[in-house]
């Protein structure tokens, strides 16, 4: 294993760098930083596609029967789906992948995220470009030999792995490259994983039809397909990475001193192994939790609930929900999907938007904001619906969702700020836990609510009101742990002598020349660079935003 990740074997008693070291990617004088961010996002851009993943449920719940589903029978439990050939997956089994993949990225980016800060982006972006590439190939293998365990190891385990080593694995290297401008810079990379499913799904559809058959519902083959073109995608963002060289800075830039410009931003570092037991990380962790539980809540109720409040009135008609036919309810339905690509639109757009908000309102001031404004239209939508005002109720839910993207793409700007820029990746990984909890805590809350209103008899159009008010009494929690975030004391922070120690493990060094010649064989120095790495990222993501607004077309006819 350890020579793959140094690039190869090497000759008895040479201690020169590997090909994947992070010594080999220090940048030399007149490197272009802006090379490095569309290197962040062709990683991110690739494992955003975990969002998308429900584009296979249904063609994969018709895998056996192709037209229709061979459906098992009472005595198959979900343990028996996993090995049974003779009968098709539920929808419900295979949404398992989808929790897999947020239980693993949070877990994973905790466990593994100082190993990043140590080995560098490269090798962190090629293990993560094998891991989520050969899950996919792994889970291939498993929809051919018809073998649900093996979905569950290719892309939920093996694949989720791939998930928190790629999310992480640009955002100490933006933050380095970028100090004047943190929050724009984690916003370009992390807008990239909201958009992954942007350009996966209507791809995956594509590939699917093309491959579909008589006897096969192409899923295998897409596996395939997106594999290799992800693999390719993800192997030359990693391949691009470069570190700044230490103690570098933008021209003409001066770090802010904290006792005379913002006592938030910190220019000392904090070690990952002291955060568990520092106050204001738990803070930042509620801060994340609470923001995604109700983003993460209104992700999975925004399009039944748009059906269910106006029924026939998103086609029209004067009907309630329950007073539909078949048709009808397939009309709303094709309306409402317009809708969820228009919140897809505005949770990307808000990763960029606010993240670089963030670097003149500052980090704190930004949750405010997001809780402030987000509880208010929270508590807006049942009157909204009440009224059978749609413009309102999208609106709020539009800017609502381009919070919640906001917060996942300002937060690691945020943990700089507090904590330092040394292990900030390592430290992100562990805030990514807070994550993981929100993924279940957010659906259980809405879903179970839901159910238990259904069940008091209150009708379809009215059930999501007492949601509403428990999810703004969530941004409470958040705002109030957000106001009692103070700057970080002294005690925690790395002495000068521990910092060198930790650089000399992270594999620092102050040129590029010190790991001798011939190390750089790429500059990137000319403008035209720049041109085609944009344009690497930026088609596909353009292709994407034009699919998408197709989408949101049906929903404004």
């Amino acid at each position: 294993m350890s020579t793959v990740l140094t690039g190869g074997a090497r000759p008895l008693g040479d201690t020169s760098p590997g090909f994947l070291d992070k010594e080999r990617i220090v940048a030399p004088p007149g490197f272009n930083r802006w090379l490095v961010p569309p290197a962040a996002l062709a990683i991110h851009l690739c494992i955003g596609m975990a969002y998308g993943f429900s584009v296979f449920w249904l063609p994969l719940s018709k895998a056996l029967g192709i037209k229709e589903a061979v459906k098992c029978g009472p005595e198959i439990g979900f343990w028996q789906e996993l090995f049974v050939t003779s009968c098709d997956w539920k929808v419900s089994t295979l949404g398992w992948m989808y929790t897999l993949f947020f239980v693993l990225l949070g877990s994973s980016a905790a466990i593994w995220g100082g190993w990043l800060e140590r080995a560098g982006p490269r090798k962190a972006g090629v293990v993560s470009a094998v891991c989520w590439c050969g899950g996919m190939l792994i889970s291939a293998l498993g929809v051919h030999l018809h073998q649900f365990w093996l979905m569950l190891l290719g892309s939920g385990v093996i694949g989720g792995i791939g998930l928190g080593l790629g999310y992480i694995s640009p955002v100490s290297t933006l933050i380095k490259w970028f100090p004047d401008r943190r929050g724009m810079a984690t916003g370009m990379a992390i807008m990239g994983f909201g958009g992954g499913a942007m350009i996966g799904s209507p791809l995956a559809a594509e590939l699917m039809k093309t491959f579909a058959s008589p006897t096969d519902v192409g899923v295998a083959s897409t596996f395939i397909v997106m594999a290799a073109v992800y693999f390719v995608f993800m192997m030359g963002g990693a391949l691009s990475y470069r570190v700044p060289a230490s103690g570098w800075k933008p021209e003409g830039w001066t770090p802010p001193v904290a006792q005379t410009s913002n006592a938030m931003i910190t220019q000392r570092h904090v070690h990952v192994k002291k955060v568990w037991g520092i106050p204001q990380f738990w803070l930042v962790w509620m801060v994340l939790c609470m923001n995604v539980s109700a983003g993460i809540g209104v992700i999975g109720m925004a399009s039944p609930m748009l059906q269910e409040v106006f029924g026939g009135g998103l086609i029209g008609i004067q009907q309630k929900y329950g007073e539909l036919d078949k048709a009808q309810l397939a009309a709303i339905a094709s309306v409402a999907a317009g809708f969820t690509a228009l919140l897809s639109l505005f949770n990307i757009g808000g990763r960029f938007f606010w993240a670089s908000l963030s670097d003149k309102l500052g980090r704190k001031m930004t949750y405010v904001v997001f809780f402030v404004l987000g509880g208010l239209l929270y508590a807006s939508v049942p009157g909204s619906a009440g009224a059978g005002n749609k413009l309102l109720f999208v609106a709020a839910f539009c800017v609502i969702l381009s919070m919640y993207g906001g917060g996942f793409a300002t937060v690691p700007a945020y943990l700089a700020d507090l904590f330092g820029t040394q292990m900030v990746g390592a430290i992100h990984g562990r805030l990514l836990t807070a994550w993981a909890t929100a993924g279940i805590l957010g659906p259980v809350v809405v879903n179970y609510m839901r159910d238990y209103q259904l069940g008091l008899g209150i009708p379809r159009e009215q059930v999501y009101n007492q949601t509403m008010f428990i999810l703004v009494g969530m941004l409470v929690i958040g705002l109030i742990c957000n106001l009692m975030v103070r700057p970080v004391a002294d005690k925690h922070f790395m002495t000068e002598a521990e910092l060198a120690q930790e650089k000399r493990l992270a594999h620092e060094r102050a040129a590029a020349a010190e790991i001798g010649p011939g190390t750089m064989t790429f500059h990137g120095t000319s403008p035209l660079w720049v041109v085609l790495a944009w344009a690497a990222v930026g088609v596909p993501l353009a292709w994407g935003v034009y699919k998408t607004v197709l989408s949101v077309m049906k929903f404004f006819a």
